[in-house]
């Protein structure tokens, strides 16, 4: 089993960073992806990015491309998000989620943190 913490959220002007971690415990020996989602009040968990952790490969969701960067650190078992011209409509509850493969799709995850709130300010 996996536990999945997420850290790194905060409130920022418009235009600012912040970096969000994802810190992965437990065993997970296969092949497996970490993603990143992000729900604001009122509205469905929507998907942002997402990293494979064998070959690195990466996908980000139109709304960030260009401004979000993943990354991770193997020694740690942490992902990161580096979260650059931060806007508005950034802010929301970010959550860390582990699947065995890299995808979109939200049912695929198997493992959730508790969520991390993110909030930009104009």
């Amino acid at each position: 089993q996996v536990q999945v913490v997420e850290s790194g959220g905060g409130l920022v002007q418009a235009g600012g960073s912040l970096r969000l971690s994802c810190a992965a415990s437990g065993r997970t020996s296969r092949t497996y992806a970490v993603g990143w989602f992000r729900q604001a009040p009122g509205k469905e968990r929507e998907f942002v990015a997402t990293i494979s952790w064998s070959g690195g490969m990466t996908y980000y969701a139109d709304f960030v491309k260009g401004r979000f960067t993943l990354s991770r650190d193997n020694a740690k078992s942490t992902a990161y998000l580096q979260m650059n011209s931060l806007k508005p409509e950034d802010t929301a509850v970010y959550y860390c989620a582990v699947a065995g493969f890299a995808t979109i799709q939200v049912s695929r995850y198997d493992y959730w943190g508790q969520g991390t709130q993110v909030t930009v300010s104009s």
